[in-house]
């Protein structure tokens, strides 16, 4: 079963800014080495990943998942392969963030609640450095005290370029295996 690799970030970006240039060479790096792609699948990072998705050669139908936030299947950018339209608004984010990795390009609040639900649910986070909003300012910090780990270096890993990240992907997605299971309050 291939992985699949959560890409989040902000809503709104230039054509052609460092963010939609970050977010296009994850997508493709992604799927060039055999993840899908998954994301909130509106416009900004979202849709810059997706089309980075497509335009990889290993790309093929069905490589990026849209986890939308209303039930207006109507609202996914071009590049939606599988549409999801949950209705469940901004609590859609635990489940974007529920994929196998989670990888944020800048962000507001949305791509917060998306890394933060990404560390509880114990998934591989990497955040882009370089670039302003949440991922930078998370990028090599660990969230909060829980035990997730034995991993000495377990923390939102960061990430300068696009090689970084599948670098890190690569070499970390395999020892994210523990799944959420509810929280435990010790009985």
């Amino acid at each position: 079963m291939r992985k699949i690799v959560a890409v989040v970030g902000d809503a709104k970006i230039d054509y052609g800014s460092h963010k939609y240039d970050l977010a296009y060479a994850t997508g493709k790096l992604l799927v060039d080495n055999g993840y899908r792609v998954q994301s909130g699948g509106h416009r900004g990072v979202m849709e810059a990943a997706f089309e980075g998705a497509h335009a990889s050669e290993k790309y093929r139908e069905g490589d990026t998942v849209a986890l939308l936030p209303s039930f207006d299947a109507h609202t996914v950018n071009q590049y939606a392969d599988i549409v999801i339209p949950t209705g469940l608004d901004v609590f859609r984010n635990a489940i974007v963030a529920n994929a196998s990795a989670v990888v944020a390009v800048g962000g507001g609040a949305g791509t917060l609640s998306e890394m933060a639900f990404a560390w509880s649910l114990k998934r591989l986070v990497i955040g882009y450095t370089g670039v302003d909003g949440w991922s930078a300012r998370l990028a090599g910090c660990r969230p909060d005290s829980k035990h997730r780990y034995d991993y000495e270096d377990d923390m939102i890993f960061p990430a300068a370029t696009p090689e970084e990240m599948i670098e890190i992907i690569k070499s970390k997605i395999d020892k994210y295996d523990v799944y959420h299971q509810g929280i435990q309050f010790g009985l």
